[in-house]
């Protein structure tokens, strides 16, 4: 505490938090809060938050809950703010409730393949716990180095391996949670089957912090794959690269990655990365890669530049040494920062539809391009339907944040217009609310509503956000 506490900080409710947690947990420093006010996206906080704390035990969590219940005070759970839908971001007298020390590793079973780790945990760090055991833990969203698995469990997290591996709720086998009231419960053993109640774990993975707070995750693992080898190729037209996609997804060498990247995207891309050594003048690129070991995975990339050659590439490079195909991949995580700073502002979209609507989804894109006047590049993980059109626009100018508002609006509904959703992996948070009705429907928004209501009664988590 200092000098610069919030004058309105309710002095019971403080008392009570400072109760409950060694001195270090908690901060009410100012300055301290408006820089967790806000994560990744483009979406500003609806307020300030009253304090930070930040437990490193599940009984810690469970004592905050406590007081945050008795006092009707919002809980925004937090992670190490990479999200981009606002889903984490500050709402009028929060309690942001950071996992920021609940990093530990709890065990690692090659038996059982299964890690069991803290929410605070960075994906990166377990990825590279497991592989130095031999194992592998395959969800990889782009933001893996700075992304902690509650805050991936909380969105559902997908990413480039989704083609072949699944999301991030393919992986969780149970979760330690804390309710609103502070109850601690388990949603399921730790085994590989589990269907004695309802899937409680799967309701939690996906539900933004809005219905429990995540303080253990048993995750599944995998042995180790062969080593990653692939194909970059480059064509004429997006449409060309889509019919390439499409036909290796439908052949029997599935890949572990399957990028695309548009015109806009690679130049934004060659400007921000020159070292990458992405192709420049392309209108669009495929970025396939396999990790199948020995014989298969040679084969997985001769069949890859024989599809890519018969869909029109313009040039195709096999690439046997993983460097390479790194270097292609840390330009691909770094799209995002790519093309904010084509502006210095961006809106990143994350929609998803059928794989046979990606051709009108990315023509009607342009249009609307167009029809706003500001850059959209589009990328993303066409292997699985969801890609990534990001709005490039200057945050200084009005105009322009006007029309990237409205470009938003406009790309929400083309997905939902497709048949797909309004989001395939980033979240709803506040950016996307506005949209849910029109993908649920009513009905189904009830229902959502009604599991919130007897999870939260008086809706403390995360209010504001999801539902």
């Amino acid at each position: 505490m200092t000098a610069e506490t919030p004058a309105d900080l309710p002095a019971d409710l403080l008392a009570d938090l400072a109760a409950a947690l060694p001195p270090e947990a908690l901060v009410t420093d100012v300055a301290a809060l408006r820089a967790r006010g806000q994560d990744g996206s483009a979406t500003p906080p609806t307020g300030d938050a009253l304090a930070l704390v930040l437990p490193s035990t599940t009984a810690e969590v469970s004592a905050v809950l406590r007081v945050a219940h008795a006092h009707g005070a919002p809980v925004v759970p937090q992670g190490s703010l990479s999200g981009l839908a606002g889903g984490a971001n500050a709402v009028p007298g929060a309690i942001l409730l950071s996992t920021a020390r609940m990093t530990a590793i709890r065990r690692i079973d090659p038996v059982d393949q299964v890690a069991v780790v803290q929410p605070g945990v960075i994906t990166k760090d377990l990825v590279d716990a497991v592989a130095a055991r031999g194992l592998f833990y395959p969800p990889d969203p782009a933001s893996y180095a700075l992304s902690t698995i509650g805050g991936n469990i909380a969105t559902n997290a997908g990413g480039m391996r989704c083609v072949k591996y699944g999301v991030t709720r393919d992986f969780v086998r149970a979760l330690e949670v804390v309710l609103a009231d502070g109850t601690v419960i388990r949603t399921a053993p730790g085994t590989v089957k589990a269907v004695a109640g309802l899937d409680l774990t799967g309701l939690v993975v996906g539900s933004e912090g809005t219905l429990a707070v995540v303080t253990e995750a048993t995750l599944g693992l995998l042995p180790a794959p062969g080593p990653d080898r692939g194909v970059c190729a480059t064509f004429a037209s997006v449409a060309d690269a889509l019919d390439a996609a499409n036909a290796i997804v439908a052949s029997p060498h599935r890949p572990s990655t399957l990028e695309l990247l548009d015109d806009v995207v690679l130049a934004a891309l060659a400007a921000y990365d020159p070292g990458a050594g992405l192709p420049v003048g392309a209108r669009a690129m495929l970025l396939v890669i396999t990790d199948e070991p020995g014989a298969r995975g040679v084969e997985d990339v001769a069949a890859y530049a024989a599809v890519a050659r018969d869909h029109g590439a313009v040039r195709v490079d096999e690439a046997h040494d993983p460097e390479r195909l790194h270097a292609l991949m840390r330009a691909r995580r770094s799209f995002n920062q790519a093309m904010r700073a084509v502006r210095g502002g961006s809106v990143n979209e994350d929609v998803a539809v059928p794989r046979t609507r990606l051709p009108e989804l990315l023509a009607r894109l342009a249009d609307v391009a167009a029809a706003v006047g500001l850059p959209i590049g589009t990328g993303g993980h066409v292997g699985d339907g969801n890609l990534h059109p990001v709005i490039a626009y200057d945050p200084a100018d009005p105009a322009q944040v006007a029309a990237a508002a409205d470009a938003h609006g406009r790309i929400l509904a083309l997905a939902v217009e497709l048949g797909g959703t309004v989001t395939g992996e980033h979240g709803i948070g506040t950016e996307k609310r506005a949209a849910l009705r029109g993908e649920l429907g009513d009905r189904v928004l009830s229902i959502q509503q009604a599991i919130k209501a007897a999870l939260d009664p008086k809706r403390i988590l995360n209010p504001g956000k999801k539902l």
